[in-house]
């Protein structure tokens, strides 16, 4: 019996990915909000994993900054917007 080969689904960076407009989303640092809501919105917004999520938000407290996405501008887009609507700043450089 011969099996199924299924086409790869593409994910949402794939599909808009250019490696020549390349972007990150940057997480920045506040003294306002706790762990939990910044890796809650991590998880909702980015769709990181809790890990992840957690390590990020470790990384923006001692660092100042964290690279929390990569990939195009409209891409990125959505996610600054929802994350500045949570009240904490972000950016893409």
């Amino acid at each position: 019996m011969a099996s199924k080969i299924l086409p790869k689904k593409e994910s949402d960076e794939e599909k808009d990915f250019d490696s020549a407009n390349e972007r990150f989303l940057v997480l920045h640092n506040d003294d306002y909000h706790t762990f939990e809501y910044v890796i809650d919105a991590l998880i909702n917004i980015c769709e990181h994993d809790l890990v992840q999520a957690e390590q990020c938000t470790l990384l923006v407290h001692y660092k100042g900054r964290c690279d929390v996405k990569k990939g195009s501008y409209t891409y990125l887009k959505p996610m600054k917007n929802a994350l500045i609507q949570k009240d904490l700043k972000a950016t893409i450089d």
